[in-house]
C-alpha cells in the first residue's frame, strides 16, 4: 500500500510523505502509482515555478518527503489541490492508498 502522510505545524502543512508502492499491478504497470505519483510532481514543479525555496523534495529508493518552507498562497492553494486529488485516489482505490 503506498501511504502519504501529511503532518502539520501551526495549523499549516509541513510536511508530506509518500511511502511504499500502491501493489494495484506489477511495477511500471500501476496505475495507482501512476496517478499519484502524476499528482506529486505537477504539484511540486508548479509551486517551483513559482519559487525555488518553497519546498524541499528529498528522494530516496520507496520514499519521497515534501518539506515545505514557504507557506506563501501559491504553494497553499497547489498543496490543498494536490490533497484534494490524493483524497479523491484514495477513495477509489482504497485498498492501495491511504492518505493521513
Amino acid at each position: 500500500m503506498l501511504k502519504i502522510k501529511v503532518t502539520y505545524k501551526e495549523e499549516k502543512v509541513d510536511t508530506i510523505t509518500f511511502l511504499g508502492h500502491a501493489l494495484y499491478d506489477d511495477y511500471g504497470k500501476d496505475i495507482v502509482c501512476a496517478a499519484a505519483s502524476s499528482i506529486l510532481i505537477t504539484t511540486v514543479n508548479g509551486i517551483l515555478s513559482f519559487d525555488q525555496s518553497s519546498l524541499e523534495v528529498i528522494q530516496e529508493k520507496d520514499k519521497v518527503v515534501v518539506k515545505v518552507k514557504k507557506n506563501d498562497n501559491i504553494t497553499k492553494m497547489l498543496i490543498q489541490n494536490m490533497l484534494k486529488l490524493l483524497k479523491d485516489l484514495e477513495k477509489d482505490y482504497p485498498s492501495n492508498l491511504k492518505l493521513s
